[in-house]
């Protein structure tokens, strides 16, 4: 995912504040309902997803973000699902920039320790709601954990922890924000710890094992700490690794589906007359959310996050087939991050894969859990093996298992690497 940072937090009140956004106040009350655009092909998913009934219990106000808002803006439902019955759940609720219709989904992990207490990975926003569905855990929050420095899962750590007062709170290393660069203690979080590269001494270390990344990039070091639970044999990343679903998350809006299927401004600026060309027979404006546009709409919103600027945003439909339902590293990390440092990065896969026997990753962002082991992160990490480039040879396109990002797609980030290269802000 897009990785933004904060401003305009020099206010006298901002401990309480800053960084948290607001819960608005109830205004009224709709019908109960959990989410009913899951599909038929996710009804095996929404068995074990719980949600409280009302729209107002979802409100949650956050304007804060660099150079645009983190949205939704005003409304986070939050869905439930049980990963391992008694130990581990994961909790969902949107994300998109800001005022566009470009929404996925963002996780938390909850884990049951030995001890009855709640291990919490990466929180969300506290609404009502979310704060209600951990409340029927019936187990005290004792550890909060910030993962990343990555202000998407950054912003919500200080609101949350205020909830829950004598949990413990741990960070990643090196924290930092920009375009300026505050402390933690500026976004409502007061750490009592900081997360260390196998670090035996943290109160979970007999449950739960933690490998630390720093690669430093540019104008700041990237940060994520993996995370390894061994009761279920889970790897738990932030945003290192995805999986795309061929269909949306249960989450995103009918309307922002409907929204992403028109012709719009982009996809006019991009595609030039073929604009004015339905794609799979759906209307140039559509109102009704049919099975056709909530294909295109999504395929659309998901090339737009992992790309931002893909070869063919009129008709995603090769795009979106070379990416989904795979192991993969998003192409903003490959590009900037993994394949700027790609030895250290390297290192911290192979300590990942050669220390910890996990039979499934949960990540941050789109599937979760998927179904991989060692072998499989280390194919998608395939082009740390000296291969640099994206495409490689044509010898290496034809006979070698490597995935590679369409040429069409990866281009403008390619681009913007090398701008970004040219004015010192990211390593070659």
């Amino acid at each position: 995912m897009n990785h933004y940072s904060m401003k305009g937090f020099m206010k006298s009140t901002y401990a309480p504040q800053v960084g948290c956004g607001r819960r608005i106040p109830h205004v009224r009350r709709v019908t109960p309902r959990i989410d009913g655009r899951i599909t038929a092909k996710q009804s095996a998913v929404s068995k074990k997803t719980a949600a409280t009934g009302t729209k107002s219990s979802g409100s949650y106000l956050n304007v804060t973000g660099f150079p645009f808002p983190l949205g939704p803006l005003t409304q986070r439902q939050t869905i439930r699902r049980e990963i391992e019955k008694g130990v581990m759940w994961v909790f969902e609720q949107p994300q998109s920039l800001g005022f566009s219709n470009v929404t996925t989904n963002v996780r938390m992990v909850v884990i049951k320790l030995k001890s009855g207490g709640l291990w919490v990975h990466a929180p969300i926003a506290p609404t009502k709601e979310c704060l209600a569905l951990l409340k029927e855990l019936d187990a005290p929050v004792e550890y909060i954990i910030l993962p990343t420095f990555a202000y998407e899962h950054k912003i919500f750590v200080g609101p949350f922890a205020r909830r829950f007062p004598k949990a413990k709170v741990y960070v990643a290393p090196k924290q930092w924000s920009w375009p300026i660069n505050l402390p933690v203690q500026l976004f409502g979080i007061f750490p009592t710890g900081v997360l260390k590269n196998d670090d035996t001494e943290t109160p979970w270390a007999d449950e739960i094992e933690q490998k630390v990344l720093i690669s430093s990039v540019g104008i700041g070091p990237y940060i994520e700490v993996a995370f390894f639970h061994k009761k279920t044999k889970t790897l738990l990343v932030t945003d290192a690794v995805i999986s795309v679903p061929s269909q949306p998350p249960s989450l995103v809006e009918e309307a922002n589906l409907i929204d992403a299927a028109k012709s719009n401004f982009f996809v006019k600026v991009l595609a030039g007359d073929k604009a004015l060309e339905p794609v799979n027979g759906v209307p140039l404006q559509p109102d009704t959310l049919t099975p056709a546009v909530r294909d295109l709409g999504w395929k659309r919103m998901a090339l737009q996050i992992l790309y931002i600027v893909p070869g063919d945003l009129r008709d995603p439909t090769k795009g979106f087939a070379a990416i989904a339902n795979r192991l993969i590293v998003g192409p903003i990390l490959k590009t900037l991050v993994f394949s700027t440092e790609p030895e250290l990065s390297k290192e911290w896969i192979d300590d990942i894969c050669s220390s910890w026997k996990f039979t499934q990753i949960v990540p941050a962002h789109f599937t979760a859990p998927i179904k991989a082991g060692p072998k499989d992160l280390r194919k998608a990490f395939s082009f740390l093996d000296g291969n640099k480039s994206n495409t490689g040879s044509i010898f290496v396109k034809l006979f070698s298992s490597q995935f590679s990002y369409p040429d069409e797609d990866i281009k403008a980030l390619d681009a913007a690497k090398q701008f970004l290269v040219n004015i010192g802000a990211v390593k070659k």
